[in-house]
């Protein structure tokens, strides 16, 4: 089900999705929550983030640390867990058939994105990264963190990149912290996507086929 769908003219040259319950049907600190025995508190937190009531990067890093002591094997273990969201594949295919890109930026780390952004051919990704010493990790984030600011950077940075202006772009997401790069995107998808992102973006989308973009996009 679509609500807010308008009749768009541009021709939108590059998508950018979040990954997490977008991309992916999973929230991968979850999965990896739930090998570290922390699964009840990351989910409370992680609930509440993305409802737009905790600063996003404190909260990351009070989940990330309760996965201290995890191994690059959980690491690998959570990879294989990971779904794919049902339309995907057919969105990146429709979008790069006609000559667009897509990319994902995400709140989720590098060590889960990079085999699957490779394997679905993405363009862009971005990613948080899991600091991991002698083969575990410490229970903190390594570098920058990836919040709704720096969802928002990347949109501008990519598409600056390709020479896509904004009102050429589409933001996908589901939570608080994509609501940044929602707003400064030609359209936003609000992707079966907490009340307060779906109350703000231009078309809400209920199904979970991302496939359905292509329509938007005039390409089906």
């Amino acid at each position: 089900m679509m609500v807010g769908v308008t009749t768009h003219s541009p021709t939108y040259r590059l998508v950018v999705l979040d990954v997490d319950s977008t991309l992916i049907e999973n929230e991968v600190i979850e999965l990896l929550a739930a090998r570290a025995g922390s699964l009840e508190l990351v989910s409370e937190v992680t609930a509440r983030a993305m409802r737009g009531e905790l600063d996003f990067a404190q909260s990351l890093r009070e989940r990330v640390s309760t996965l201290s002591g995890l191994t690059v094997d959980d690491i690998a273990a959570v990879r294989a867990q990971v779904t794919v969201t049902a339309g995907v594949p057919e969105l990146i295919y429709g979008v790069h058939a006609a000559g667009g890109h897509v990319g994902v930026v995400s709140g989720g780390f590098h060590e889960v994105l990079d085999s699957l952004a490779d394997e679905l051919c993405l363009d862009f990704w971005r990613a948080n990264r899991l600091e991991i010493l002698d083969g575990r990790l410490t229970g903190r984030v390594d570098g920058p963190i990836v919040d709704g600011q720096a969802k928002a950077d990347a949109l501008r940075e990519w598409a600056a990149m390709l020479g896509v202006p904004l009102s050429e772009t589409i933001a996908i997401g589901d939570g608080a912290n994509d609501l940044g790069m929602m707003e400064i995107a030609g359209l936003s998808i609000a992707f079966d996507a907490k009340p307060v992102v779906a109350e703000k973006a231009d078309v809400a989308l209920h199904e979970r086929d991302l496939s359905v973009v292509l329509e938007l996009m005039g390409l089906r």
